[in-house]
């Protein structure tokens, strides 16, 4: 089969530490964290009481109140980052097929914070079922992708992707797969989440799944560290403009990278915990390595998932070592999770976009927080630690792994006509 190329034509952003692209990556480069006690709600009673947050965010700067209150705000992260990488990548929505335009996002969660208010507001009430009208399609997790193509006609594929912390990396590997299969000519894709509420917060501590370093928090997440506890929850979203390549060279696309290939698999050994020898991560990027028709050695930055967990870290290096072999040691491996936070079904879209971003600008940015070296890591591999290093980028591969075992891996490299 002749499979077509794909292409990124257009980017967007929403994190905690940049509302945009280019304030994304400056926080990325120059090592910022987005750590800080919570604001959205009283944290004082819990185990942790900081986030990653988004930022100077007001939703009335981007709808109006009515269309705001019909959003929950991981639709609204959504619709934010999709706006901007539709004009980022300068698309004329006239003159193209609307028939073959899609819409395929990620979200681990959906409206948690729409389901924990109405479920809220009812248990407190006298047993009449009181819920607003706009509860069920403001939680349900498909929502955004309907939501995205109502506002841009997009009448091609259209669903969203469900896989826990993978499940943005899965939404652009479906993307990939439906353009290169001559399903759709050009899809945006991505992934939100905005699961920073009482909730969230209270259900990743009853799973002791967070760092609790309440004394430090731009410091908690320590990915690779010795004495790393726990991930930091995130928020917000990111959006890719993927395109076939002769339809975005007929219409004088700026193009950032080429998506060449991507790889699933999974664990199949517990809920939450990954394999401790990192067996799914190890066939996962295989897998993608395979489907870009590369070898190991071709790879030159790897975005790791990287979590700052304390099993997350080492299995996921275990599997780099296994795969890549003596060029581990060449490789630059970075975790922007460090900086950002665990944006959980968001985190591959955000993390696609920094490896593009590497690529561009031919920059490593670094994992920060490295205080400590723990010697279950091979002092060998070069985590990238606290400081961006320059250095050749061809090809970056990014991972994503997610509860119940999801592993997705997805390969960019740097655009040759």
């Amino acid at each position: 089969m002749n499979l077509r190329r794909v292409v990124v034509t257009g980017l967007g952003a929403l994190t905690p530490i940049g509302n945009n692209v280019p304030d994304f990556w400056e926080g990325l480069v120059t090592g910022v964290s987005g750590a800080a006690p919570i604001t959205r709600f009283d944290a004082d009673k819990f185990r942790t009481r900081f986030a990653c947050e988004v930022k100077n965010y007001d939703p009335l700067a981007h709808f109006d109140r009515k269309e705001s209150r019909k959003m929950d705000p991981f639709t609204q992260y959504a619709m934010v980052a999709c706006e901007e990488a539709i004009i980022d990548s300068k698309l004329n929505i006239q003159s193209i097929n609307l028939d073959r335009a899609g819409v395929i996002w990620g979200s681990g969660i959906g409206g948690l914070k729409t389901f924990q208010d109405e479920v809220t507001y009812f248990s407190q009430g006298d047993g009449t079922p009181r819920f607003n009208p706009f509860f069920i399609p403001k939680m349900i997790v498909d929502i955004c992708s309907g939501y995205i193509s109502i506002k841009y006609g997009f009448r091609g594929p259209n669903f969203v992707t469900v896989s826990a912390c993978a499940s943005a990396t899965n939404a652009l590997l479906d993307s990939f797969n439906y353009i290169r299969l001559n399903k759709a000519d050009i899809i945006i894709s991505g992934g939100s989440e905005a699961a920073v509420t009482e909730a969230g917060v209270g259900g990743f501590n009853a799973m002791k799944a967070l760092s609790e370093r309440n004394d430090s928090p731009e410091t908690a997440s320590r990915p690779f560290d010795k004495d790393r506890d726990g991930f930091v929850l995130g928020e917000g979203a990111g959006a890719l403009i993927l395109e076939e390549y002769e339809h975005a060279v007929a219409r004088g696309a700026k193009i950032y990278a080429e998506l060449i290939g991507g790889g699933m698999s999974a664990d199949a050994y517990h809920i939450t915990a990954p394999h401790p020898d990192g067996f799914g991560a190890q066939n996962v990027m295989i897998n993608a390595l395979d489907d870009a028709e590369l070898k190991p050695e071709d790879i030159d930055y790897i975005n790791v998932h990287g979590t700052s967990t304390p099993l997350g870290d080492i299995s996921e290096t275990k599997a780099i070592e296994r795969v890549f072999g003596e060029h581990a040691y060449n490789l630059n491996i970075s975790s922007t999770k460090s900086m950002t936070g665990h944006l959980l079904g968001a985190a591959g879209a955000i993390e696609a976009i920094a490896a593009i971003k590497a690529i561009e600008h031919q920059i490593v940015p670094p994992t920060i927080n490295h205080f400590t070296d723990d010697e279950q890591f091979n002092s060998k591999l070069n985590f990238t630690f606290n400081k961006a290093q320059k250095r050749e980028i061809k090809v970056a591969l990014s991972n994503t792994f997610g509860f119940g075992g999801h592993n997705t891996s997805i390969i960019f490299r740097k655009f040759e006509a």
